[in-house]
């Protein structure tokens, strides 16, 4: 590596030293509590997969280059030279972990892997070495956003061409246009994915987003693409003047708006939060017989212990089923599904990894006999749905979501 680019990339690295950061990187005491919590180590039993071995690859550069010690005695510290090498253990560390924070609840200091990765997704950016069609699909939505004219006809055509599968389940709740778009003062813009399945007529006054959910920029770790896709939906909020942004089943997407958009004109929340309420409210009601079998639920890792929401989907259940199984007492600690990460997004290329590194989650689900499985986001979807074939699980994979405005009384 030229002198050149290990100065760019340093640069890159003390932008992400901040004070939690640094906390982070100074704090481990390497005590292995962390070795159990993650789902990759318990399926594959790999020491490279122990999350603070993963956050000492970055940890070694932190003391090569912004430690005296390191810059003086770098053997004591164990100080690294940042070098291709490097490069190829920092993918390595950043792709085998899906941000899922389980390891941070074990901790006793707290320390946050996921952070610590980003300063990892943010070097290999730097090096040009982070897996090209998260950059490309990242850059899609961005040039989406700047120049949505282009676009917009098509995309009106595409939610006319689904108007008419959305509105043949609740063509009464729909009311005249079953898919509203561009409304002005609304109460609820809804954010959906790609696909009939996840645009649901809200009990409202609503609309929906010209944009997609999903933030690829947040997948690959570019702070600067993560903010100008997310920047699309606030500026569309303000500029209707709505008072709610909900984001549909995609974890990731609900986590940066709640928790990166900064302080905003309009709340934000998950439609599993918004059906909870709807169904408080007594705006929707639900009809227990549509379901057979008993029903487990896979918490989304960031809709749930990165996001908070875990008390809403299970008040949702209790008016789908009689049999509800949890899959651990307390939802914080519950196995990741093993895509996240941007893991699913990269495909039939983690296919492999990903089954072998989530045999826990599939154990899991196994133990608790349910017929169904439900979950609240897109990618915990896909993956579930890869490790029900891969491990002939013999569940029904569903969305929540789905499954709501399947048993809605009309």
């Amino acid at each position: 590596m030229d002198q050149k680019t290990r100065d760019d990339l340093l640069q890159l690295f003390q932008s992400k030293l901040n004070e939690a950061m640094t906390f982070y990187l100074e704090t481990c005491t390497r005590c292995g509590v962390c070795t159990e919590a993650c789902h990759v180590y318990a399926s594959m039993g790999q020491v490279k997969y122990i999350a603070a071995y993963r956050a000492e690859i970055v940890r070694r550069l932190y003391k090569k280059y912004f430690k005296a010690r390191g810059k003086v005695w770098p053997s004591v510290g164990e100080a690294k030279e940042l070098t291709e090498m490097a490069v190829e253990e920092l993918f390595e560390a950043a792709y085998s972990c899906t941000g899922c924070r389980r390891c941070m609840v074990f901790c006793p200091f707290g320390i946050d892997t996921q952070m610590i990765m980003s300063i990892a997704k943010l070097l290999l950016i730097g090096a040009n070495a982070e897996p090209e069609i998260l950059t490309l699909l990242a850059d899609t939505s961005i040039t989406k956003g700047k120049s949505f004219e282009l676009f917009k006809e098509g995309f009106l055509g595409g939610i006319k061409r689904l108007e008419a599968d959305v509105v043949q389940k609740w063509k009464m709740e729909a009311g005249e246009t079953a898919i509203p778009v561009d409304v002005q003062g609304a109460d609820l813009l809804y954010v959906a994915l790609a696909g009939a399945h996840s645009i649901i007529p809200a009990a409202a006054n609503w609309t929906l987003s010209f944009f997609e959910a999903v933030n690829f920029g947040a997948f690959v770790g570019d702070p600067t693409k993560t903010k100008l896709i997310l920047d699309r939906i606030v500026n569309e909020a303000k500029r209707l003047n709505v008072k709610e942004v909900c984001i549909c089943e995609c974890g990731t997407a609900y986590r940066v708006m709640k928790q990166l958009a900064g302080k905003q004109p309009f709340k934000v929340t998950s439609i599993t939060e918004v059906h909870a309420r709807y169904l408080r409210e007594g705006r929707i009601k639900l009809d227990k017989t549509k379901l057979n079998g008993a029903m487990t639920y896979h918490d989304p890792c960031q809709i749930a212990r990165n996001g908070g929401v875990m008390d809403e989907p299970r008040y949702i259940i209790q008016y789908l089923t009689d049999d509800f199984r949890e899959m651990t007492p307390d939802p914080k600690y519950n196995w990741c599904c093993g895509g996240g990460g941007g893991l699913v997004a990269l495909g039939e290329d983690t296919l492999d990894f990903r089954m072998k590194s989530s045999r826990v989650k599939a154990d899991q689900v196994t133990a608790t006999g349910a017929a169904v499985l439900t979950t609240a986001c897109e990618n915990c979807h896909t993956q579930l749905s890869n490790l029900n074939d891969h491990y002939k699980m013999g569940v029904k994979v569903e969305f929540l979501s789905s499954m709501v405005a399947d048993a809605l009384l009309r």
